[in-house]
């Protein structure tokens, strides 16, 4: 089963301020909806613990997360897979685009498109696409506090 997801958050700080916070695993940590771990392991490259609740499944992902096309500061592709044992699977990515709206605020845009498999995939395409739109709508919020104050 298929997602896509497109959205944007205008936030209240410089264009270099998220662009650091979008590589700041401590940042990203707290804004990702179920987040239990995530360790930077190169650059580019790191491995997160997710615990998320898809309707009746809770299930904890382990996953690794591959930054790629990087262009500080203005945009990347953020690309994860994560499994969740007999819950399932996530794959997915998202482009993710910043333009400086004036001197200290940032427009962040995102395209992303997830698959997920197993029981997860199961549970109908209305649930799945609900409950993605939340979590998404959750982190960029989330992110938009912690980077915007």
């Amino acid at each position: 089963m298929a997602l896509v997801m497109e959205g944007e958050e205008r936030i209240a700080a410089p264009i270099q301020k998220v662009w650091e916070a979008l590589n700041d695993p401590e940042i990203l940590k707290q804004a990702i909806p179920g987040c239990q771990g995530l360790e930077m392991k190169s650059p580019t490259e790191m491995a997160a613990i997710v615990v998320l609740k898809i309707g009746p499944i809770k299930a904890t992902f382990n996953g690794a997360v591959t930054l790629k096309n990087l262009k500080p500061p203005h945009a990347y592709t953020i690309q994860g897979e994560g499994k969740g044992g007999i819950a399932g699977f996530a794959k997915g990515g998202a482009d993710v685009t910043l333009t400086a709206d004036g001197a200290d605020a940032t427009v962040l845009k995102y395209a992303a498109k997830a698959e997920v498999g197993g029981k997860i995939a199961q549970l109908g395409s209305r649930l799945i696409e609900s409950t993605s739109k939340k979590l998404a709508g959750q982190f960029f919020s989330t992110f938009g506090e912690k980077v915007g104050g």
